[in-house]
């Protein structure tokens, strides 16, 4: 029975043991129960076997082993049920992790649960990720958090955290935390604290929230109040500014803030308390573009341009002594812009490491710039009105400011002035009492329906002053609109142009009428010619062009003298003039050289009567004061539109026609025809090997000097093509480049002297000069071909590694008056590139102001025709004189062409022309002699 007695006393401690399907007593009783029931299953055997021969000691111990073993089933039966219970009971449990994981996970606050005892902490993923750690860079330890915690935020978290241990308050407080990246955000953490049965604190467990972006928010709204309150107040402009930045820099004790003002494409010194003087010197009046800085880059790109290392970046490369002065290394620069989208200043933001923006600062950029530029449009604004009522008061320009009801509401002193009328006639009278007599009503029910419909009229008006004398004025109507688009003013402003039409009629006389013999120039006839065409094409007419050029004239001028062929001039263009009808037109183009056109031709016996006629007249003799001379005329004539329809052509074929004339003997007229074949087959064969001769290496670049006037010294040069021909020899760039032109062929040939100018000046600046320069001509087709050249072009200073400002590349007038954006994109990439730009012919064409201002050009190159006649005509000294004044105010150099004698040379440096090139220095020449002569010229 002892035996008996253990076995129940093991049992009944595994029934009271947990009653855990992995514990050890668990598996005891299942090999337990397994050997029983073997041996209960033995036992009976046995005693159905030989139940007579068992004694009673056996048949007891056989009872007992029945007993144990209905108690081994009942128990197992047991375990079986409490093992289905823990697995139902485990399952729940997971199911109920999971879901505080899923929720622990999507959550975007951070957990964290500290041991107040070990100061062990365990931190959340998203905690650590919400500092930008992943998990395993950043120790669970209460260390990791108060390390981070801002400098000046620490003492107020330790207060609240000691105050919330002690019962006194909730743990519920706002602080700045240091990111991986090193800065700091603002974040929220709210927790409980845990107490054992002796209420001592032992653990505290919370939520981390990143609060950075309603933070900034709340603050952005303060100090947005607070800037637009100074604002509307009128306070100083840079009491303002300085305010944006010491919010900035408050808040962000790492930055570094600067202001700029934009004044005519120049930066100027805002605000920027912080940065040295030295340095806010140096930028002060900084001119804008790309590569000037951060701040001149981005106001010139209109822009955020982001420098995180300026050692590093091309647009400081010219700056980096100023970086050094400022102690920065990276700088962040945004435009400013007004209410009209223009650019009035950048606002930037320094660092002394290298660093890029995050989305909060760039935030914090764009915010701060449109602060300041409210501030700053606001006191332009201001300074606008009080500047507009000093011109109201001040100007020379009259001004009427008139009701809706076209009542005169005020008149400044510039209308008493001008018209002899006082504010008080004219105040509360109707507009009408100004009406001038000098126009119909009509003329002035069309200007009201204009100023009604469009708000606006403009033009020239002929008045009387209150003295009753005559007046011409230049008036302009505007209209001020109410919110609700209704009429609230209309302001009408005239000034007195009646010396200006004087001198207009004077200056449009000169422009297009020849001063000695009266006759239209060039510029007249060209727009003749044109309106000709026109004309002619409308109606289907034709008409005859005639080009006189007279013989022997020379020998007059050379003999007698410049005055004897003036008046022989004069006289010529009379009789020519008398020779022809009212309604033709006789121009003088130059020289001893005529035009006619002769209108409306119905027979070509017209024309020959009328040239015949002319050279009768014009070989009866010359009375020139007490001399007597004789000359005579060949003329050319071509016909519209049986020889052309175009104008060149035409002015070709005259050319033409009128040398055939001289060739033939003078004194005769002669027809443009088309039986010129010898010399069109002549081209062809010229085009033909020009398509070859860049491969076949016939092309050489020569070299003309540029002479510096100043030091006398040879700093730049001019290449220009020469073709050996191998049948014709030398081959005048005249006859082939126009060629080129019209072929396309120019294209190809442009990039091999561009290539071999890139190629020389690399030598040349070694071996000459550092800042020496080579001027390439470039043609309009080069611009207009649609296959990339300018990227080409600019390839090319990219793989020799040659700086831009080494070529010069030379344009015409006529180029910048392409209407598209052709040309205008690609001299904005060569300025963007370093390469400088010239403006070849300068006076021969345009010669627009206008044009000057809107390209980027660097140097005016005086056309040689300009230069030859200087020592004996002063119209065109002075004209000179007037090109380098004006491009010397444009910041312009100036280049004289065709210099030949030394006192061509003495007069140009005397109007302080800065360059010259010419036979009088040197004809073009190979490279050899042009280093030559270059480097002896600076020795």
């Amino acid at each position: 029975m002892a035996q008996h007695n253990y076995q129940l006393q093991r049992f009944v401690i595994f029934f009271r043991a947990p009653h855990n399907p992995s514990c050890q007593q668990y598996h005891y009783a299942k090999r337990l129960m397994r050997v029983s029931l073997s041996v209960f299953g033995v036992l009976l055997f046995s005693t159905g076997v030989n139940a007579t021969a068992v004694d009673t000691q056996t048949q007891s111990n056989t009872i007992a082993f029945i007993i144990l073993t209905l108690i081994l089933i009942i128990l197992l039966l047991f375990l079986v049920h409490r093992q289905r219970q823990l697995r139902r009971f485990n399952y729940q449990l997971r199911q109920s992790e999971a879901r505080y994981a899923r929720a622990v996970k999507g959550t975007r606050d951070g957990l964290w649960d500290w041991n107040l005892q070990t100061n062990q902490a365990y931190l959340s993923p998203r905690w650590k990720s919400l500092l930008g750690f992943k998990d395993h860079e950043l120790e669970n330890h209460a260390d990791s958090f108060y390390s981070r915690i801002h400098p000046k935020d620490k003492q107020r978290v330790e207060s609240i955290t000691q105050a919330h241990l002690q019962g006194k308050a909730e743990y519920d407080v706002e602080f700045r935390l240091k990111n991986k990246d090193g800065k700091y955000r603002w974040y929220r953490s709210v927790g409980e604290v845990e107490r054992d049965e002796q209420g001592t604190p032992t653990k505290m467990a919370g939520v981390l929230s990143d609060i950075t972006a309603k933070k900034q928010k709340s603050d952005h709204e303060i100090w947005r109040n607070k800037i637009l309150e100074l604002t509307s107040k009128g306070e100083a402009l840079t009491h303002v500014l300085e305010e944006v930045i010491y919010s900035i820099e408050k808040e962000n004790p790492d930055m570094i803030a600067s202001i700029l003002l934009l004044k005519k494409d120049k930066l100027y010194c805002g605000a920027a308390p912080n940065l040295p003087e030295a340095f806010n010197q140096a930028v002060d009046g900084v001119e804008i573009g790309v590569g000037k800085g951060s701040c001149g880059s981005a106001a010139f790109l209109k822009e955020r341009v982001v420098v995180e290392d300026i050692k590093q970046h091309p647009y400081w490369k010219n700056y980096l002594e100023l970086a050094e002065i400022g102690g920065v290394a990276s700088c962040w620069s945004e435009p400013i812009f007004d209410s009209s989208n223009e650019v009035v200043g950048t606002f930037a933001i320094y660092h002394r490491y290298i660093c890029s923006p995050n989305d909060f600062e760039i935030k914090l950029i764009e915010n701060a710039a449109t602060l300041a530029g409210i501030a700053i449009e606001r006191h332009l604004t201001t300074e606008r009105l009080q500047l507009a009522s000093l011109v109201y008061q001040n100007s020379s320009e009259a001004m009427l400011i008139f009701g809706a009801d076209r009542s005169i509401l005020a008149v400044n002193p510039a209308f008493e002035s001008i018209t002899g009328y006082t504010a008080d006639e004219v105040v509360g009278k109707q507009a009408d009492i100004l009406n001038s007599e000098f126009y119909e009503q009509h003329f002035y029910d069309a200007m009201s329906m204009a100023v009604k419909h469009v708000g606006q009229w403009q033009g020239e008006v002929k008045d009387r002053r209150k003295n009753g004398e005559i007046y011409y004025k230049w008036l302009t109507i505007n209209t001020i609109y109410s919110d609700d688009k209704s009429v609230y003013r209309r302001v009408a402003l005239f000034s007195d142009i009646t010396e200006r039409k004087k001198s207009e009629q004077i200056i449009w006389e000169q422009a297009n009428y020849d001063s000695l013999t009266g006759l239209p120039n060039r510029n007249m006839f060209n727009d003749r010619l044109h309106q000709e065409i026109k004309k002619s094409k409308r109606d289907a007419s034709g008409f005859g062009l005639l080009l006189l050029d007279l013989d022997r004239f020379k020998e007059v001028n050379d003999t007698l003298g410049h005055d004897y062929g003036d008046i022989l001039l004069i006289e010529a263009a009379s009789r020519i003039d008398e020779s022809v009808r009212e309604t033709d037109t006789v121009a003088r183009l130059g020289g001893d050289e005529f035009t006619i056109i002769l209108s409306e031709l119905d027979e070509d016996s017209h024309i020959e009567s009328v040239a015949q006629k002319i050279i009768d007249k014009l070989s009866e003799p010359f009375q020139l004061k007490e001399e007597v001379a004789y000359v005579s005329a060949s003329i050319g004539i071509t016909l519209y539109p049986d020889d052309s329809d175009s104008f060149e052509s035409l002015l070709k074929n005259a050319d033409q026609a009128m040398y055939e004339a001289k060739n033939l003997g003078r004194n005769r007229y002669q027809y443009f025809t088309h039986s010129m074949q010898d010399a069109a087959q002549n081209r062809m064969r010229l085009i033909a090997d020009l398509r070859q001769a860049i491969s076949r290496q016939e092309f050489e670049l020569y070299y003309q000097p540029i002479v510096d006037l100043r030091s006398e010294t040879i700093k730049k040069a001019e290449a220009l093509l020469r073709w050996h021909h191998p049948q014709r020899g030398l081959v005048n760039p005249s006859e082939f480049i126009s060629l080129a032109e019209e072929t396309g062929l120019i294209v190809d040939l442009g990039e091999w002297v561009l290539q071999q100018a890139i190629m020389q000046i690399g030598e040349w600046r070694e071996r000459i000069s550092p800042d020496f320069q080579i001027s390439v001509n470039t043609s309009p087709v080069q611009y207009q071909a649609k296959n990339g050249r300018k990227n080409r072009w600019l390839s090319h200073f990219k793989k020799s590694k040659t700086s831009g400002n080494a070529i010069v590349m030379e344009i015409t007038e006529g180029m910048m008056m392409d209407a598209s954006n052709i040309v205008a994109d690609q001299l904005i990439g060569f300025r963007n590139s370093g390469i400088q730009v010239a403006l070849d012919d300068f006076g021969t064409g345009y010669s627009s102001l206008s044009y000057l201002k809107r390209f980027d050009i660097d140097y005016i190159k005086i056309d040689r025709a300009f230069v030859k006649n200087l020592e004996n005509d002063p119209d065109d000294r002075i004209l000179c004189e007037a090109i380098v004044v004006m491009a010397h105010k444009l910041k312009l150099k100036v280049i004289a062409e065709g210099v030949e004698t030394e006192g061509q040379r003495t007069i140009l440096k005397s109007i302080n022309c800065d360059f010259a090139q010419g036979f009088l220095f040197s004809p073009a020449i190979d490279n050899v002699a042009f280093e030559k002569l270059a480097r002896s010229s600076l020795s």
